[in-house]
């Protein structure tokens, strides 16, 4: 019987287990180009708070560790194993999960820079565009006013 799991083991177990494979679902998800800032936001916020939640887990997940060690102390070996790669193979892919989770957080914070800073460029060249084009349909010179064709070309 002290090799058999308590309860509240199982309960944390499947409890991990669908935190995992509902954030690894999100993860999943296809990414696709997005050229509004807000919906990045929006992404990188939902990201954060997986991050959060990953972090509320982590003490179910370090209970499940020292539970199986200490099963694993009381249990025959061949118990003592089905235990250890259980929580190995949890330990597994919260680690890839993570990971993950932090890789889409940097890639979309490095997105979302480099669309603010296009659409920062865009506006400056729309700017100077609609200058441009003022300058354009200004009159011409007369041929000449050397003075006033010279200032011209340095306008220009």
């Amino acid at each position: 019987l002290d090799s058999l799991p308590p309860a509240h083991y199982k309960e944390t177990m499947n409890t991990i287990l669908v935190w995992i494979q509902q954030s690894e679902t999100k993860l999943s998800m296809p990414q696709v180009a997005v050229a509004e800032y807000e919906i990045m936001e929006q992404r990188l916020r939902e990201l954060k708070a997986l991050q959060i939640s990953l972090q509320e887990q982590q003490k179910g997940l370090n209970y499940l560790s020292t539970t199986v060690e200490d099963m694993a102390r009381k249990a025959p070996a061949e118990v003592s194993q089905k235990y250890r790669s259980e929580i190995e193979v949890i330990l597994g892919r919260w680690k890839k999960l993570s990971t993950q989770l932090v890789e889409h957080c940097q890639k979309l914070e490095e997105l979302m820079t480099k669309l603010q800073r296009f659409q920062n460029d865009t506006k400056t060249l729309k700017k100077w565009m609609a200058e441009v084009d003022v300058f354009l349909k200004e009159e011409w010179p007369a041929l000449g006013d050397t003075e006033a064709l010279e200032k011209q070309l340095e306008q220009c």
